[in-house]
Parts: C-alpha cells; sequence; structure tokens
C-alpha cells in the first residue's frame, strides 16, 4: 500500500523545521548517551528529507532501555560515537526550530548534554522550540474536569470541593469500567 506524503510549509519558521527524536541508554539526562537519533528535515520550500542514525554510546545500554528501543550493545559495538557525528549533525540542524514529542523535558536536554561532552559550541537562543507534547497536553487536559467531560458528556460544576471532586471521580471509574472494560482488567 502506497502512502501520500503531504506537502507541508514552513515559511513561518528560520531555516525550516527539524523534527526530531533521541533513542538513550535511559532517563538521566545528565549521564544517559544517545544509541539513536532520528530526524525529518522540513526546509521552507517544504521538501522532505529523513536521517536516521544508530550511535555507539560508549557506555553499556542496560536490558531496561534496550526492552524500549530494541537497541542492544552487539547493534551499535561497530556504530560511531557521538562525538563523531556531532559536528556534522549540528550543522544540520543549526538554525532550524525544533520539535518533537516531549523535547523540553527530555531530548534537548540530553543532546545539550551531548554536544557538551563533544566539544560543540551550540546555539539553540535565535530557534523556535516546539514540544508536541506541551501542545497535546493543552488540546488535551488530563484534570477531573476534563475526564469528567470525556467520559459523562456532563461539565463538572463545583470542581475542588472535595465531594463534588470524589462524586465526580466515582462517575468517571464507573464510565471508564463500561467503555474501556478490556483495558480496565489489565489494569486494576
Amino acid at each position: 500500500m502506497e502512502k501520500t506524503q503531504k506537502n507541508y510549509s514552513f515559511k513561518g519558521f528560520s531555516k525550516g523545521a527539524v523534527f526530531f527524536d533521541l533513542e538513550t541508554t535511559g532517563l538521566d539526562v545528565s549521564k544517559e548517551r544517545i544509541v539513536q537519533i532520528a530526524v525529518v528535515k522540513i526546509n521552507i520550500d517544504g521538501s522532505k528529507k529523513e536521517k536516521n542514525v544508530i550511535v555507539n554510546p560508549t557506555i553499556p545500554i542496560p536490558k531496561e532501555a534496550s526492552d524500549v528501543h530494541g537497541i542492544t550493545d552487539e547493534m551499535v559495538k561497530d556504530a560511531p560515537e557521538f562525538k563523531q557525528v556531532a559536528k556534522s549533525f549540528y550543522e544540520y540542524i543549526e538554525g532550524c526550530d525544533l520539535f518533537g514529542y516531549n523535547i523540553t523535558g527530555f531530548d534537548i536536554p540530553l543532546l545539550v548534554e551531548e554536544l557538551i561532552r563533544a566539544g560543540i559550541d551550540y546555539n539553540f537562543d535565535n530557534i523556535k522550540i516546539v514540544d508536541v507534547m506541551s501542545i497535546y497536553k493543552k488540546l488535551h487536559p488530563r484534570t477531573l474536569s476534563a475526564c469528567y467531560n470525556y467520559y459523562t458528556g456532563n461539565i463538572l460544576e463545583g470542581s475542588h470541593d472535595a465531594l463534588n471532586d470524589t462524586k465526580a471521580t466515582v462517575d468517571c471509574f464507573m464510565q471508564m469500567i463500561e467503555q474501556e472494560a478490556e483495558l480496565m482488567d489489565k489494569s486494576i
């Protein structure tokens, strides 16, 4: 089945848009290392280019991390280290606005740590950073009022009153059990 490619316009952005994601050895941005970098670069003319690089993190990849992304020590043993690709990677994204899912909380801080370790003088000051997760959370809030509205179709009146919130939680849970039965059996 052939996939239709959309032509996205990023005329309002500096040198285009770079969507990226990192797979890593773990979740501690100050000490973990990159094992995979994926980039979709959309130029201001709408043309698109993808890059996907496996990186040797120079430290063992914990089983817990491999279980998440599927990348093992064996797979990265002959891959370049980040410091070997850091300069060309940064030049490729330099000046572009950066997009991703949870990039402000994870990917950019970890990328910055890796760039510092590689001795790359980076500057993200004059670019836009767009975290799609933040947008999603604004569009789909994870509040009791939003949950109540989603599951009951009603507006929660008197929220932040303990009894009203408790009753709303009961209503949400009962609707979850009814609407999401197969999921509820696995999660309770």
